[in-house]
């Protein structure tokens, strides 16, 4: 049997990496791709426990492909991360890095392209002490989104909104699946919110602007490179206003499309002819460092009665970007073919 030329890596316990089956992982498609285009892959099954044995595994591979959340099981991806920068240095291409993570992956990007087509009203805040003398008079224009540096599945994404210009009270929603409407004083949200400050969990946070038009949905455009290859469209109502003491509705399924989706055909044309380029440039990220599978999350924003569809940035997802419409399928087992022929 070919030595493999690429590991897809993903969380599992000992179990899951003794077996090694491809047929069990989420990602079964695509290796049935992978072996259909002649490029011999191998499950990478990670945990921190035997990282060392994973590592030894990459180092014999070319190319990895990753896919881990930023936290997982309770812990984070420092260790990952640290070796997926070892084997990098020693030459096996990784996707995504953790620098291109750095770059793009965390709420630090919507700071970063702020005054950009799809950028909003955002302000990163360093300091309780910026966020008790800052955020006072942004509330007084509307509700805003408090994000903290790095996360996923809503975690660390607040909703904050007045309950009246004495700013007494706030009503607070946490994006967290099956979080409820909170009532909350300055003090009692400072509190609540200074977790996000300590150095371990990115020692600050980002506001932007809440959308209205987040009731209709948001569309996560999936990108391989700099093509956009399906979209994905939810209603994402974690945020809604409640009824007092209401739970917010379950959120609505995420449909899958191909990239030929109508509806969004402006927004594709946007991404590829103008917004990645913008975006890369901005973050400073050369072109052969923009992950092999990425997605944009992209909420409509205000516009006139006349004007065009707006799309506003939510997020960037590079860490885990799964599952994905099948229509990515085929172009990211182009696009490794290719890094893998550059590469000879």
């Amino acid at each position: 049997m070919p030595t493999p030329s690429v590991a897809l890596l993903y969380p599992g316990d000992r179990a899951a990496r003794d077996r090694s089956d491809p047929g069990e992982s989420r990602f079964s498609q695509l290796f049935e791709a992978f072996a259909s285009a002649g490029i011999p892959a191998s499950p990478a099954v990670y945990h921190d426990d035997f990282e060392g044995e994973v590592e030894a595994q990459l180092r014999e591979v070319r190319l990895v492909l990753v896919w881990s959340n930023p936290i997982e099981g309770g812990r984070t991806r420092a260790r990952l991360d640290a070796m997926l920068r070892r084997i990098a240095d020693g030459g096996v291409m990784v996707s995504t890095h953790p620098d291109t993570i750095l770059k793009l992956g965390t709420k630090d990007v919507l700071f970063e392209t702020r005054d950009l087509p799809f950028g909003s009203d955002v302000h990163c805040i360093d300091s309780l002490a910026q966020m008790e003398e800052e955020l006072p008079a942004r509330l007084r224009q509307g509700a805003r989104v408090l994000k903290q540096h790095r996360g996923h599945s809503g975690i660390g994404v607040w909703r904050v909104e007045a309950v009246d210009s004495t700013l007494t009270a706030m009503k607070v929603r946490h994006a967290q699946r099956g979080c409820m409407e909170e009532t909350l004083t300055w003090p009692e949200l400072a509190e609540r919110m200074s977790p996000y400050f300590e150095a371990v969990n990115g020692g600050h946070m980002i506001d932007q602007e809440w959308q209205p038009r987040l009731v209709e949905g948001m569309v996560r455009a999936y990108l391989v490179e700099d093509r956009v290859a399906g979209f994905g469209v939810q209603s994402v109502n974690a945020l809604f206003p409640a009824e007092p003491g209401g739970a917010p509705p379950a959120p609505g399924p995420r449909l899958y499309h191909a990239a030929d989706l109508p509806q969004f055909q402006e927004l594709k044309r946007l991404l590829e002819d103008r917004w990645v380029e913008l975006l890369r440039q901005r973050v400073r990220l050369s072109r052969g460092r923009l992950p092999l599978l990425w997605d944009c999350d992209f909420m409509r924003g205000q516009r006139s009665s006349a004007g065009p569809e707006r799309f506003v940035l939510c997020e960037i997802n590079v860490s885990s970007v799964s599952p994905f419409p099948p229509s990515a399928v085929g172009p990211l087992v182009g696009a490794v073919q290719r890094r893998l022929q550059a590469g000879e």
